[in-house]
């Protein structure tokens, strides 16, 4: 096949695109530097210059492939303050994908997020997002315009992603809790029983788009979850060890003051299933969990960013 992907040269995209080109799939990646599309030429992949918002280059992208694999959200966006932002620009994306790819029965993969859907109770593939008009509801509303595109011809699927999307290289909440903990002396979490998230390890969930894009049915919604969900307090443990500092509990009212922007999502108990994703395409993870991954010591060797 003749996979188009956003976010090629990112974190996951890093993992996909040789994922793909393995399985012996012809792979074109969306680029929107230099350095990007130089990374991607190094890789045999095609280039495509551009960025998420450049909708004709979108819609020409996708309708010389066979399918497309959307990975690109604009994180410094969202992450700066601007959300909505971020989430609108995803949606004018999916939106021009769905309409070129309409009536083809190409596939069309989209990933997505797994926080915040069945507080309280394990998330499974069979629930779907509350719409209510919030700035993270925008995105999830996008999940299901992809989904809806089954009803157009599209062989349109969704990988919801866990928030921890581990390994070495990893840059994300892992390695900022290791550069607080670093920073403050202290390996902090939240609470003996608060806070547990999902995790899976990036060249697992690289197998999952794979998968995704060559045999998921039209409307599927995936788990991209190995674990249905770590302790934080756990990882807190292992933090400490590594870097030789204490494990202190922090008060939630002082989260965010000690943590940064990450210590809002740090008491967040939630988790999910992967059961229904690993009987539809026959995925099974076989990399090292969370904990295993931290412990191998790759999260230590040098500071990352402060929060």
């Amino acid at each position: 096949m003749r996979i188009f992907v956003t976010g090629a040269s990112g974190w996951l995209g890093s993992a996909v695109v040789p994922e793909l080109l393995d399985a012996g799939h012809q792979v074109t990646g969306l680029a929107r530097s230099d350095a990007s599309a130089a990374a991607l030429t190094a890789a045999g992949v095609g280039v495509v210059r551009g960025t998420v918002d450049d909708l004709d280059v979108l819609r020409d992208a996708a309708d010389a492939s066979d399918g497309v694999i959307h990975l690109a959200f604009k994180h410094d966006m969202a992450f700066s303050g601007d959300f909505r932002g971020a989430a609108d620009a995803d949606r004018r994306a999916v939106d021009t994908f769905g309409d070129t790819l309409a009536g083809s029965d190409r596939p069309f993969v989209l990933a997505s997020g797994l926080a915040g859907l069945a507080p309280g109770r394990v998330t499974t593939e069979e629930d779907m997002p509350s719409i209510d008009g919030s700035p993270v509801s925008t995105r999830a509303a996008t999940s299901l315009a992809t989904l809806a595109l089954a009803s157009r011809g599209v062989r349109s699927s969704v990988v919801r992603l866990s928030p921890t999307c581990h390994g070495e290289g990893d840059n994300g909440f892992m390695a900022l809790l290791v550069s607080v903990a670093r920073a403050k002396g202290v390996s902090g979490h939240l609470g003996e029983d608060a806070g547990r998230w999902p995790a899976v390890h990036r060249f697992d969930a690289a197998r999952l788009f794979r998968l995704a894009v060559e045999k998921a049915p039209a409307g599927s919604v995936l788990h991209g979850t190995a674990e249905e969900g770590v302790p934080i307090r756990d990882v807190a443990e292992v933090i400490g060890r590594h870097l030789g500092v204490p494990v202190t509990a922090v008060a939630r009212e002082a989260a965010q003051e000690h943590f940064g922007w990450v210590g809002s999502f740090l008491g967040h108990d939630f988790s999910a299933s992967n059961t229904l994703t690993r009987k539809l395409l026959d995925w099974e993870p076989t990399h090292p969990g969370l904990l295993a991954d931290l412990e191998e010591g790759h999260y230590f060797h040098t500071p990352t960013a402060t929060a």
